[in-house]
């Protein structure tokens, strides 16, 4: 089949759009290349998979209303990943615009190349943080998630009711997959596993927020593509809907590791592959961050018949591997 997979010089759509290359599909990847941070990194993953012969990268912004429907036009996917978008929660306080054109432009934009080219199926990435600072553990699909304490965790949340709306509208099959802080080899140089990673080698402090009471739902990249792949063959449809409520064309899954770690199990992990001890400043809460995330995946168990396993250890072991190369 032919793909479009946006975000692809980003961390996860780089690995999905490899992945689906070496299961034979024609894979079309765009990105935008912006600076959020260093390009050279975005560069060098693309550089990674240009051996592909059946991918082929265009660079474009999915605010390009004309230049994205000219390209579903002249493609016409069968089926549509859509990764891209400008990530960190805390970047979003300080430069709210340029989520708003990036997240719900762009989700417009590729929502109305699925509907006038009849792409078979939309998978797209949501986030944990449309949670927001829910109490109740683990985070369920069913949950209300209408306190979102971030502009970025809005914005996904925004994108989860626009996709609701063209499943209904056009029978248009979508899914939203809330991902639960992934991390692993080529990740962002803006999360804890690389800044944390980079400080203590270099023996600089590292940060460490709401005095280390915080948990994460850690993710290894491996079990976020295969979750990814898996779920992009089961096409919502009103066959097998179950739910009371909503389109049948539309499906929600968290994809979390479903072990949320403390901060200081994390950075011990850390010190561990590294072989070397962290300089700790303790610092409060962050406007806009939670204190814990906790996946419930018993959907994507049930339904896909997958869970992501990837202990914290081995993953970070990985990494510090990698950021040694």
């Amino acid at each position: 089949m032919k793909y479009l997979v946006t975000g692809a010089a980003g961390f996860i759509g780089n690995f999905v759009a490899e992945r689906l290359c070496n299961d034979g599909h024609e894979v079309v990847g765009i990105d935008n290349l912006n600076d959020y941070y260093d390009p050279a990194l975005k560069l060098a993953r693309l550089e990674r998979i240009k051996h592909l012969t059946t991918f082929r990268f265009v660079k474009m912004d999915l605010a390009n209303r004309e230049g994205i429907a000219t390209l579903f036009k002249s493609e016409q996917f069968d089926r549509v990943i859509h990764l891209a978008a400008q990530a960190g929660v805390r970047y979003s306080i300080e430069n709210p615009m340029a989520y708003i054109d990036s997240n719900m432009v762009g989700m417009a934009t590729i929502l109305e190349g699925c509907r006038h080219n009849k792409v078979k199926h939309l998978v797209y990435a949501s986030s944990s943080s449309v949670y927001g600072a829910n109490t109740k553990i683990p985070f369920s699909e069913e949950d209300r998630v209408d306190n979102p304490v971030s502009l970025y965790a809005a914005t996904k949340k925004s994108n989860e009711l626009m996709a609701h709306t063209y499943s209904h509208l056009y029978s248009l099959p979508t899914t939203g997959l809330r991902f639960f802080t992934v991390y692993g080899p080529w990740g962002r140089p803006d999360m804890a596993p690389f800044l944390f990673t980079d400080a203590i080698a270099n023996d600089r402090p590292i940060k460490v927020f709401n005095n280390g009471k915080m948990q994460r739902d850690f993710t290894y990249i491996d079990d976020i593509v295969e979750g990814i792949i898996r779920i992009q063959n089961v096409i919502p449809s009103s066959k097998q809907h179950t739910q009371k409520v909503g389109s049948p064309f539309y499906k929600l899954y968290n994809i979390g590791n479903n072990q949320p770690v403390e901060l200081e199990q994390f950075i011990n992990c850390i010190e561990n592959a590294l072989d070397k001890k962290a300089v700790k400043q303790y610092l409060p809460m962050q406007d806009g961050d939670v204190v814990r995330t906790f996946a419930d995946v018993s959907g994507l168990e049930s339904e896909i018949g997958f869970k992501p396993n990837t202990d914290l250890q081995t993953g970070i072991n990985n990494f510090v591997q990698w950021y040694k190369r």
